[in-house]
């Protein structure tokens, strides 16, 4: 009996060396959208995928949580390897509930993505994707968002994709340190120049909101802006990269204490 217990001990030890990563997919665009598809085609031969994605487009949710209403999931596929599930909630909600329900154990990366549109600079606050990304990396599980500077919806993933699966490789091989994130974001060409480690471009959105009468009311407004960069010439910027053909990785922390404040505020009191 002894003998029995051991090997079966052993044979289960082997067996979980031998897992595969498992991988959280989620994004903003929602399910349907072309770069989860093209995120999950990338992504599979790293390891065990489940995707828990918005039902419909979430864009600009950042971090925000369902509060006044209750949410609902429903599993779409599950072939090997692969299991889909759609979410009536937020990004953020997709992690949060994923987490709660359907996965069997933690999972060893999340990603975000793949995002129609730029989630570089300031827009890293605003944007579902990263929100998924700030997420997981709450949770302790190293995380990734990815985006294209394309928000049409067929936009060509596909010089990305190499790029996709080798900084996910390097995560999980890797991981990141604790509460520290990668906003990664491709320019919108097919000839990527290589990879750029960056800092967050300063600037600002202007003129964010167009007034359109509706119906007689002339208080209807649709966001618009223009974004203005405050440090143009700057190299280290991802806006800088972006523009000038490469990828541009930007580590993020969700630590938002301003620690060189800390001394200077502790006189005044």
């Amino acid at each position: 009996m002894w003998f029995s217990f051991a090997k079966f001990v052993a044979n289960l030890k082997r067996n979980m060396e031998n897992q595969r990563p498992l991988i959280l997919i989620s994004n903003d665009d929602g399910i349907i959208a072309k770069g989860i598809s093209e995120l999950i085609k990338f992504l599979r031969p790293l390891g065990e995928i489940v995707v828990m994605a918005p039902d419909a487009p979430r864009s600009g949710s950042a971090s925000a949580l369902t509060v006044t209403e209750p949410i609902r999931y429903q599993l779409l596929r599950k072939d090997v390897g692969l299991t889909v599930y759609k979410c009536s909630g937020t990004p953020a909600d997709c992690v949060k509930l994923a987490f709660h329900t359907v996965l069997d154990r933690k999972p060893d990366l999340v990603v975000g993505g793949i995002n129609h549109g730029d989630n570089s600079s300031v827009n890293v606050h605003y944007s579902g994707t990263m929100g998924v990304v700030i997420e997981g990396c709450l949770k302790g599980v190293p995380s990734i968002g990815f985006s294209l500077c394309n928000h049409e919806p067929d936009a060509d993933f596909e010089p990305a994709g190499t790029y996709i699966r080798e900084i996910a490789r390097r995560v999980l091989e890797k991981g990141l340190p604790p509460l520290t994130c990668l906003n990664v974001n491709f320019p919108d060409t097919k000839e990527l120049k290589g990879v750029k480690i960056c800092e967050q471009a300063k600037g600002q959105w202007t003129n964010e909101w167009e007034n359109f009468a509706h119906r007689g009311d002339a208080h209807y407004y649709w966001l618009t802006g223009e974004f203005e960069e405050a440090e143009k010439e700057n190299e280290k910027s991802d806006h800088w990269a972006l523009q000038n053909g490469y990828v541009a990785i930007t580590p993020t922390t969700v630590d938002v204490t301003a620690y060189g404040l800390i001394d200077e505020l502790k006189t005044w009191f």
